[in-house]
């Protein structure tokens, strides 16, 4: 593999920040802890490219476990207890935890977040890392989120270097579904170890990559629900539509509601709903575990049948309810000779904001602070789609997201990651939990 180094520019801006000033509100164990990632960087860039070359998308439960193998690995090498859990259950390849316990240790239980999966599925044709330049690389997952992976397994790698990793309580919790939960019956069971891990864990800390930008980090995440319109229609020659006996046909009824779901929610600030695909005609094949179908019309004949599928984010539930009690009513308003039903399911919870987030944060920023790296500050719940954290941030005191791998156009065949950030962020992650068990915030 190429030996990396910085750009010249960022280098000199790193440089400029960190004085000395800034670097003596460390204290020696944290200078140890962020000279041991420097020492490291190059190792963790390796692993990074060796498991981001496996693919793992969600389908492909082989490749979920050999990354989870490989992380495995290199947890019970620092001494951490490890456990697989067979995702079989709920129709996943499962999920990775490690765990670092001390009874005696009266400390925070933290729990640190990520995944194993990407979006990019076993016959996709982007499937191997590429060093762009600049300190960039591109890669399937790379910052969605394989850099988070190694972020976290380098920040307790240094902690560890200075004995201080077995006298702490942390639960790593990767998921093996984080990009493709399955249907709403299947999460509980997906989630339910992981909110049982943090309903015994005081702060969460996510591994996601955000907005990309390491300059901020998510004290609130929108959640997501999944909904779908049927519509059906009466079919006759087209010359007959709008008559009494016909009506208007199941396209025109899809198309009266998608647009009156626009025209009435569209103005709510952080709630946004999507149409992601729409069939309709005589005849309709749809594959609902696929998301594809067939569709079969003529020209001259009214529609039987239409379909849509979509998305809805949400700040809240209240948000949610009240988008559904609108939903339900626009969709009870039927043209003439034409049936709609309406679904709407909760995919994951949102992730609250508040004051102990807040505190965390700041927690989080000063720790940046003191590196030199400047300010970190909170990302609009706009630019934050929903994860994993979603499901914890009612059971622990305080928590915070998007502490992963800077970069760029995630869940694309641009994905790029930037490689200086995983230093900066494995950092910041070792000494602020350093803080946050062994005092110092």
């Amino acid at each position: 593999m190429k030996r990396l180094r910085p750009n010249t520019l960022a280098l000199l801006l790193i440089l400029a920040m960190t004085s000395p000033t800034a670097l003596a509100q460390l204290s020696e164990v944290e200078r140890n802890l962020a000279s041991y990632i420097d020492a490291h960087h190059d190792a963790a860039i390796e692993l990074l490219e060796e498991v981001v070359n496996i693919n793992s998308g969600t389908q492909n439960f082989a490749g979920v476990a050999a990354v989870g193998r490989i992380f495995q690995a290199r947890f019970e090498a620092l001494g951490m207890s490890t456990q697989w859990i067979d995702g079989a259950a709920w129709n996943r390849s499962g999920h990775l935890v490690a765990r670092s316990y001390d009874a005696a240790n009266s400390g925070p239980h933290l729990l640190l977040i990520g995944h194993l999966d990407t979006v990019f599925q076993s016959d996709s044709l982007f499937q191997r890392y590429r060093y762009l330049g600049d300190n960039i690389a591109s890669g399937p997952g790379i910052a969605d989120m394989k850099g988070g992976d190694v972020i976290i397994l380098q920040a307790l790698s240094a902690l560890n270097d200075q004995d201080l990793l077995e006298s702490m309580n942390v639960t790593v919790y990767m998921t093996g579904d984080e990009e493709s939960t399955g249907p709403g019956e299947n999460q509980a069971l997906a989630r339910a170890d992981m909110i049982a891990a943090a309903v015994t864990a005081d702060i969460a800390l996510g591994f996601e990559n955000g907005d990309g930008n390491p300059a901020t980090a998510i004290p609130a995440r929108r959640g997501y629900a999944s909904w779908e319109l049927k519509i059906k229609g009466s079919p006759a020659h087209s010359s007959q539509i709008f008559q009494d006996e016909v009506g208007a046909g199941a396209i025109f009824e899809i198309a009266r509601i998608l647009n009156s779901f626009y025209q009435e929610l569209a103005g709510e600030k952080y709630l946004t709903f999507n149409p992601g695909i729409i069939m309709g005609g005589t005849d309709l094949e749809f594959d609902s575990d696929e998301s594809r179908g067939k569709a079969f019309g003529l020209s001259n004949v009214v529609s039987q049948d239409a379909i849509a599928r979509g998305d809805l984010r949400m700040i809240s539930t209240a948000q949610t309810d009240r988008a559904r009690v609108t939903m339900e009513r626009i969709v009870a308003n039927n043209l003439p000779l034409t049936e709609a039903e309406f679904s709407l399911s909760q995919g994951m919870p949102p992730f609250p904001d508040s004051e102990g987030n807040r505190r965390l944060l700041g927690y989080f920023s000063r720790v940046s602070e003191d590196l030199g790296y400047g300010e970190v500050t909170a990302v609009d719940p706009s630019r934050a789609g929903a994860a994993d954290i979603s499901y914890v941030g009612d059971h622990v005191d305080m928590a915070i997201d998007g502490m992963g791998m800077g970069g760029a156009n995630d869940h694309t065949v641009n994905e790029t990651g930037d490689l200086e950030s995983m230093r900066v962020q494995a950092q910041r992650a070792a000494i602020l939990m350093y803080r946050l068990v062994h005092g110092g915030l």
